[in-house]
């Protein structure tokens, strides 16, 4: 049995990965080509699948590392911020700041973008969204939770519906900020967002 080709010495799966992640995010699952991912990844096609197998595999490979990884960046702001009300102004900032400047030149939520489009048509990829999902609204559960032990936050506070209602303004400022709406009116939005989700009514 003949072997597979070995990766480059130099191979990262780790840089691969969010390469093939931004090509993905540009172009979409059908949209990339093999060629695409190879040539942004800096690999062969032989290498591309002795370490992921396919193409397929690798996008379900991209949606993981995108889910743990620093690409999202208003996650980590939220969790980084003492204060409550700072940090759920920090990250609707966040969000705009990613949805419109993002220096790799993708735009918005890659899971938004491109991962919730193709829930339909690639095997994984549904059951992999809802797990993100869910463990964002975990992650700010608990910090909401946290500030209840606080005193920050009174007892009776919706912690799981306010992180829902967390997800959800989320995503409509993405979607605001990519449709080009403008930004200044979308930033002066922030602060009754954040009474909003706060507000203990």
């Amino acid at each position: 049995m003949k072997k597979k080709a070995g990766r480059p010495r130099t191979f990262d799966k780790q840089d691969a990965l969010k390469e093939a992640m931004y090509m993905f995010w540009r172009k979409g699952y059908d949209g990339a080509s093999m060629k695409d991912l190879t040539d942004a990844m800096g690999i062969n096609s032989p290498s591309l699948y002795a370490v992921f197998d396919n193409k397929h595999q690798l996008y379900l490979e991209a949606i993981k590392y995108y889910s743990t990884s620093e690409e999202c960046a208003p996650m980590l702001v939220f969790e980084m911020e003492s204060d409550i009300n700072n940090a759920v102004s920090a990250f609707f900032k966040a969000v705009i700041e990613y949805s419109t400047k993002n220096e790799s030149g993708s735009k918005g939520c890659f899971l938004g973008s491109c991962v919730s489009t193709s829930v339909e048509c690639v095997n994984g990829t549904q059951e992999l969204l809802q797990n993100v999902i869910q463990d964002v609204d975990k992650r700010f559960f608990q910090r909401f939770e946290l500030e209840k032990t606080r005193g920050t936050l009174p007892k009776e506070f919706p912690s799981f519906e306010r992180a829902q209602l967390m997800f959800d303004i989320r995503q409509g400022i993405v979607f605001r900020a990519r449709s080009g709406v403008d930004l200044g009116t979308i930033e002066a939005s922030i602060p009754s967002r954040v009474k909003l989700v706060l507000s203990n009514s």
